[in-house]
């Protein structure tokens, strides 16, 4: 399990064709206690299993399904990537549960800054917006963000500047693709609603019913 809370930004140092997918290999500066073979970096937002260590990089496998639904395979050599090691049982717990399995593919929309800050709009298709509320979380390359505003297709979050310069969101461009995981507890919900009540669709007001919001 993750925060969305990114440790460091680290560079994609090469890619290697493997049977059933690639390694991607990782250059990052120095951690304050030395990564262990075996264990989890979320890479992007992606969750990835550390298989090889260096100094200064690591080397991760991933799956042909795992590069289908994200967009770790179309990243060139040199790009900036997310990095955050997997949540101790005592840490604390920042950001929002974020469990490294993405839910699929957004495109920014603009970039706009409004500000210091920044305002970002990716638009995404039905499937991933009906999991999403106002103000609610929202994981972006494996970032922490709250939703400012839902669209008809696309959704907006604003980055404070600490986001914008520690993240690899600052080398985004409009119609770059970037992985999104909506928040696991709204998820659970959507799928209690769906099946005790398919056919009235869901709403505000049928949250509030079954308990999951005050109000």
């Amino acid at each position: 399990m993750f925060t969305g809370l990114i440790q460091k930004v680290g560079t994609l140092a090469a890619m290697k064709a493997r049977s059933n997918g690639m390694s991607l290999v990782i250059r990052h500066d120095a951690w304050d206690s030395p990564l262990v073979k075996g264990e989890s970096v979320a890479v992007q937002g992606v969750c990835l299993t550390v298989t090889t260590l260096a100094a200064s990089e690591f080397t991760c496998d991933v799956l042909k399904e795992t590069l289908s639904k994200t967009q770790l395979g179309k990243r060139p050599v040199g790009s900036a990537l997310n990095l955050e090691r997997a949540m101790k049982a005592d840490d604390r717990l920042g950001g929002h549960i974020v469990t490294g399995h993405i839910d699929g593919q957004g495109t920014v929309k603009s970039i706009v800054q409004t500000g210091e800050d920044w305002m970002l709009e990716v638009g995404c298709d039905e499937a991933l917006l009906s999991g999403m509320v106002q103000k609610g979380s929202v994981a972006i390359d494996g970032v922490s963000l709250t939703i400012a505003d839902l669209r008809p297709a696309s959704f907006t979050v604003h980055l404070i500047p600490h986001t914008w310069q520690q993240t690899s969101l600052r080398t985004l461009k409009t119609g770059h693709s970037v992985n999104l995981e909506n928040d696991i507890i709204g998820k659970y919900v959507q799928r209690y609603l769906e099946k005790t009540r398919p056919a009235q669709g869901i709403t505000l007001d049928r949250i509030r019913a079954a308990g999951f919001m005050a109000g």
